[in-house]
């Protein structure tokens, strides 16, 4: 298991980075949470991880705050909720909002996440909530990135981009996004708009 990697932040995108470590670069998925928590340009980062292992494929999951790693941990442990669900469950509510809905046996709040339904999200709350509260590591703080003079359309490809990248068909994102730019108007963020894609 690869605890952590740190080295420099090549790339960044709302979907995934690439580190360099010594000439080598990890590709690792990440949430619209870790996104925000990066700085821009190729600063010093260490990033948590989970090396998920598939027959067909070695994915690299990457988290700025150990406290999202282990909730990721956590969501893992619930049936039903793989790797990818749970990173969708990270990218579309912050850390401290998924423990807050899972002690307090939110099933709405926590249903209203993309590829999530009630028995998931039933399932998450039985399996979750007692562990959570005896932790009682309610935390939330979520952060928020702006981003100023970026036209519609390159909000739209970048949100459109990471959402096919965490698996939501093309078409079907396309659509959601058209709609969500039409309700909200010009003022969303990139994050904004995947957040709200997802639910």
């Amino acid at each position: 298991m690869i605890a952590y990697i740190d080295g420099k932040l090549t790339y960044k995108d709302h979907a995934y980075v690439v580190i360099d470590v010594n000439g080598v670069g990890y590709e690792m998925k990440i949430s619209l949470q870790t996104y925000s928590a990066l700085q821009e340009g190729n600063e010093r980062c260490k990033l948590f991880t989970y090396l998920s292992i598939k027959e067909d494929s070695h994915t690299l999951f990457g988290f700025k705050e150990l406290d999202e790693k282990m909730l990721f941990l956590d969501l893992l442990s619930v049936s039903g909720i793989g790797p990818s669900t749970a990173l969708v469950m990270l990218s579309s509510l912050s850390s401290g909002e998924i423990r807050h809905a899972l002690m307090n046996e939110d099933v709405k709040t926590i249903q209203s996440i993309k590829g999530i339904g009630a028995k998931t999200a039933q399932r998450a709350i039985i399996d979750l909530k007692d562990k959570l509260r005896k932790e009682n590591m309610l935390s939330g703080s979520s952060t928020a990135t702006t981003i100023f003079g970026v036209s519609n359309t390159k909000v739209k490809n970048e949100a459109l981009a990471a959402l096919v990248t965490l698996g939501i068909p093309k078409n079907v994102a396309e659509k959601s996004l058209e709609a969500i730019l039409k309700k909200e108007g010009d003022d969303v963020t990139v994050e904004q708009l995947i957040k709200l894609a997802l639910r």
